[in-house]
């Protein structure tokens, strides 16, 4: 009887430890040199730079259509993710593109959920 209890513990326990271990696996978002909302700021009057960083966040979005079918970010133009990303790093000035374009998916997909890495 003992050695059921520890044989179900032990499985418990390494279901457990897989959960933990897939849940803070670290995400390679790959992006452009500087994703920081400073650069973003600092391209305020460069608007080639600024169409690229709206062209990264564009296939982001698309990447999120792709892994989640059933969470569609739907049409969205590139001026609604410029004004997101500039409300974004005005309030977080330390931020990063990355974490701006998972909260945009968030919210255009209608998941609305915090943002989970």
């Amino acid at each position: 009887m003992k050695i059921a209890k520890i044989a179900r513990v032990s499985v418990l326990a390494g279901a457990l430890l897989c959960l933990v271990t897939g849940a803070s696996a670290r995400q390679n978002i790959l992006g452009l040199d500087d994703m920081s909302c400073a650069a973003w700021q600092a391209a305020q009057n460069d608007p080639e730079q600024r169409a690229a960083y709206v062209a990264w966040l564009r296939g982001f979005l698309s990447g999120h259509n792709y892994a989640l079918p059933k969470q569609q970010v739907s049409t969205i133009s590139s001026g609604t993710i410029e004004l997101n990303i500039k409300r974004y790093c005005s309030t977080t000035r330390d931020g990063n593109l990355s974490d701006a374009a998972m909260r945009l998916s968030d919210e255009f997909s209608g998941r609305n959920q915090p943002i989970r890495k």
